[in-house]
């Protein structure tokens, strides 16, 4: 089998691409659909890095290395940090896209006079 992947310190033009139109809607309390969606995105990241952490430990026996002790010894450079402070923030992105997707639908329906209605609503009370 054979796998290609991208070297680490390839830059990635960062662009938000969000999805037309409206979400279906699969149950009928509010937020369990982004909540959902969020398990899913982790679930996903877990396997995958599972079967890498699986497949270097297993590459690694097949060398004679122990890979945990040397695992254990690394010390990372500030390259290496910030590829992976690169990485956690894509990682992250995913899995926040609904609530910010939410935030920024939210944000834009948001208008001066809504506003001011909230604000009399509020100091009525």
């Amino acid at each position: 089998m054979t796998e290609t992947i991208a070297p680490p310190h390839i830059e990635r033009p960062h662009v938000i691409r969000d999805a037309k139109g409206k979400r279906p809607q699969f149950y009928d309390t509010d937020g369990l659909d982004t909540a959902m969606s969020m398990i899913m995105v982790l679930a996903s990241e877990i396997s995958t890095l599972r079967d890498r952490l699986d497949s270097a430990e297993r590459a690694a026996k097949a060398q004679g290395i122990d890979l945990a002790a040397g695992i254990e010894a690394l010390v990372l450079d500030q390259e290496a940090l910030e590829e992976r402070e690169a990485r956690r923030q894509d990682f992250l992105g995913r899995l926040f896209y609904l609530a910010r997707k939410d935030a920024q639908e939210a944000r834009d329906a948001e208008t001066e006079s809504g506003f001011a209605k909230t604000i009399e609503e509020i100091a009525e009370q």
